[in-house]
């Protein structure tokens, strides 16, 4: 397990975008790093669409 996230992304991320399967990737792939969510999403109507955000932590790979 290493202390420094990949790619010289940083230890908090909060991920924002449209509600649907692309963000969902994109917390997926984080997940996948070794970041872990860091409290609930949330959500907010702009008038048109559904958007969504998730804090995320690095954790680590977990092994």
């Amino acid at each position: 397990m290493t202390d420094v996230p990949p790619n010289g992304l940083p230890r908090y991320r909060l991920l924002t975008g449209p509600d649907d399967a692309k963000f969902c990737h994109r917390v997926s792939e984080a997940l996948e790093l070794g970041y872990r969510l860091h409290g609930s999403p949330a959500a907010t109507f702009d008038g048109n669409q559904v958007i969504v955000a998730q804090a995320l932590l690095w954790q680590g790979e977990q092994g």
